[in-house]
């Protein structure tokens, strides 16, 4: 049994615990000893075979499909974060934490009952097509697509790489239509984004969640900022739900010195404590840095935020975040299925704990709830947010200034401005001139 270990913002509806499938997990996982699982097993068959027998419908009364539900049940009822998954849901965790998914290479969205091209991945198969941004999507394999439903399409453009898709599409600007058939490959999508150089020098880059190339990534944003002679760095972790644990380690670890403590675990018994240290051999990034967080930062971003103002390597800007502070534990189950458990707590170099607190911010920036979905929105399409006319076309209302950002970079600039500022030695007193008064 393979065990990875995420940390992963989620939130599940509760069930009932029973069934003996869920018995049989409990005891693989040490949950319960042996005699109080025995009586626990009888009374799981014994409502198993009452509902089986007397239950109106016989095809939901079935024992592979009462199994689920239970096991759903048992494990659901523990917290938000514990979920057992069937195996489409575990196949979609896998492929959102891996940052790959067969497909087109092409970002979707919904408009008005219409389902258009925002943009294509590099090198893609959409992009080498000639795909624009702006392109409705008329039809999938001969389908029409009639009001559709945006996860339908995205699971219609998905698929195995190598399998093909005949898709067709309208292009607005030339008022024509066209169809293409494209081959499937593995798409890597991007967890770093929007890098770029705000006035003054000061750095700025988007992570959107932790996957596991998000350390990779981070690392050639860094250098892509530092060829741009950036001289600060602002890391944006608003809605960042989390992902990841050991890349938000990747991220932070440039900026600490080896050895030094970034975060650590404490599971159930007092043995089950994991310490995450710095292992790079380089000097660490001393620059000015500033976090910004909001109230959907979570879990594996926390972890970042949390990490970066104990030590004093960054300044945090923003609101108060999540507090979603538990890890999970990844288990690969039998059929595709797989389990997500809650088996510690994480806590910051300083002890810590984010669980139902969060990471308050030091400068403290609260954004109203229309400020907040609109300035998601500019996160999301940053192509669209400097020009405001295309930006109301899309989501008919006016893009309002970033005041988070803002704040970010006029203290980063100010931390820049006192540190470039060299004191010089007074001019000695001209003669005859008074003594001034200590």
């Amino acid at each position: 049994m393979l065990k990875r270990i995420f940390t992963i913002a989620g939130g599940i509806a509760l069930g009932l615990c029973l069934a003996a499938g869920a018995a049989r997990l409990a005891v693989t996982l040490g949950i319960l000893p042996g005699r109080d699982l025995d009586r626990a097993s009888a009374r799981v068959r014994d409502v198993m075979s009452l509902v089986g027998e007397n239950y109106y419908d016989p095809q939901k009364a079935g024992a592979p499909a009462l199994a689920r539900a239970a096991l759903h049940g048992m494990v659901e009822s523990l917290d938000p974060h514990s979920d057992f998954m069937e195996a489409a849901d575990f196949a979609a965790l896998n492929e959102d934490m891996g940052s790959e998914f067969g497909g087109i290479g092409a970002q979707v969205e919904a408009r008005k009952g219409r389902v258009y091209v925002v943009s294509t991945v590099k090198d893609s198969p959409s992009e080498r097509a000639g795909i624009r941004g702006g392109d409705e999507i008329t039809s999938i394999d001969g389908a029409r697509l009639d009001k559709p439903d945006i996860d339908n399409v995205v699971e219609k453009l998905r698929g195995e790489p190598g399998t093909k898709v005949a898709a067709g599409f309208f292009r607005a600007s030339e008022n024509r239509e066209f169809a293409v058939t494209l081959t499937r490959e593995k798409i890597k999508t991007q967890s770093v984004s929007n890098v770029r150089v705000l006035d003054g020098g000061v750095g700025y880059l988007l992570i959107t969640q932790f996957t596991e190339r998000t350390g990779e990534e981070f690392f050639d944003a860094l250098h892509q900022l530092a060829d741009k002679n950036a001289t600060s760095l602002i890391i944006d972790l608003r809605n960042n739900p989390g992902g990841v644990l050991d890349s938000a380690v990747d991220v932070a670890e440039p900026f600490f010195k080896k050895g030094e403590l970034i975060v650590r675990t404490q599971g159930r018994a007092p043995a089950d404590r994991e310490e995450y240290r710095c292992e790079s051999d380089d000097a660490p990034i001393t620059v000015p840095v500033a976090v910004l967080i909001n109230q959907n930062s979570a879990s594996a971003a926390e972890v970042l935020a949390g990490a970066l103002k104990d030590t004093g390597r960054a300044v945090i800007v923003g609101e108060r975040s999540f507090g979603k502070g538990s890890v999970q534990s990844i288990y690969d189950l039998d059929e595709g299925e797989g389990l997500r458990l809650t088996t510690a707590r994480y806590y910051t170099p300083g002890g810590e704990t984010i669980n139902e607190h969060g990471v308050s911010p030091q400068v403290e920036v609260v954004l109203t709830p229309d400020e907040d979905d609109n300035i998601a929105m500019q996160l999301t399409r940053p192509e669209l947010a400097g020009d405001p006319a295309a930006f109301k076309e899309r989501f008919e209302t006016e893009p309002v200034p970033d005041r988070q950002l803002r704040a970010a970079a006029d203290v980063l600039r100010g931390v820049t401005a006192f540190d470039r500022w060299e004191p010089r030695e007074p001019a000695p007193p001209r003669a005859g001139a008074a003594a001034a008064a200590p």
